[in-house]
């Protein structure tokens, strides 16, 4: 898709990566693909979660903590965004803890001079059991507790965006206490056992729930440590329709947030007006 010759219109981009237990090939995996996706013409591109590392061991990430403002992949983060010239939402990283023995899982916004403008760590923690896979996040992950907001402004158009991380889908109460955004950025790493049943049905209830855009950036494939992700990066506009999905695999979408569709569906719908509690 070509970007909009509407002034109030914003091409956006989602990553989907299969990221492996090496940090520099997956920063440098990522560095080709926002590149990939600023030549496309998007003015902002999300990367998925764990990104930068789906190790081998859930204690993998604890090594690789950064401080807040400090460290390699936060300074590679800021280069591409600069070389590139575009808003980037770094997915998630791993950062400091109070506990020396976890990290906050957490999400960082770059502007087009590689500053760092905004955050959000993940409230949520996903913890699932059956007889094959398990997954509990407290085990090696601290929990944030603010709810994430991105504000930017371009070509002296405002546009907000609502930042929360994968398992944060499942609770819609943390979307209404983000309030009202143009569009929720909701990087991720879905399992595939429950992204197959639950994926799209979340994603696209949250968009109509909340009248604005979704752009989800997910992890799609078979990682080294033998997890499957679910992939299936998706752009949903305010009605619930889903305007570009990519199933699996590494690659992006793109598509272009458009300020009348938002302006459409409240007016005809006004659901946000209508609520009582």
């Amino acid at each position: 898709m070509s970007p909009s010759a509407n002034s109030v219109d914003l091409k956006i981009s989602s990553i989907q990566m299969v990221s492996t237990p090496d940090l520099r090939e997956n920063l440098s995996a990522a560095s080709r693909l926002i590149a990939a996706a600023a030549t496309d013409g998007a003015q902002l591109a999300v990367l998925p979660e764990y990104f930068c590392l789906m190790g081998l061991k859930d204690t993998d990430k604890v090594r690789a903590r950064e401080s807040i403002g400090n460290g390699p992949i936060q300074e590679q983060l800021s280069d591409i965004a600069k070389q590139n010239n575009i808003y980037l939402v770094a997915g998630t990283i791993p950062l400091e803890a109070k506990d020396p023995n976890k990290v906050l899982n957490t999400t960082l916004a770059f502007n087009p001079a590689g500053e760092q403008i905004s955050r959000y760590d993940k409230i949520h923690l996903f913890g699932f059991q059956t007889e094959t896979e398990r997954y509990q996040e407290s085990e090696t992950i601290e929990a944030g507790n603010k709810p994430g907001l991105l504000k930017i402004s371009i070509n002296g158009n405002d546009w907000t965006f609502g930042l929360s991380i994968c398992y944060d889908l499942r609770f819609p109460e943390l979307y209404r206490a983000i309030g009202q955004v143009d569009c929720h950025i909701i990087p991720a790493a879905f399992t595939y056992t429950t992204g197959k049943d639950h994926w799209e049905i979340l994603l696209r209830a949250r968009a109509i729930e909340n009248q604005c855009y979704v752009l989800a950036s997910a992890q799609g494939g078979i990682h080294q440590n033998q997890r499957r992700t679910w992939g299936n990066s998706m752009l949903i506009d305010p009605w619930g329709s889903i305007l570009a999905n990519l199933p699996e695999g590494e690659g992006f979408i793109s598509g272009v947030l458009c300020k009348d569709k938002l302006n459409e569906v409240r007016s005809k719908l006004p659901a946000l007006t209508h609520r009582t509690l």
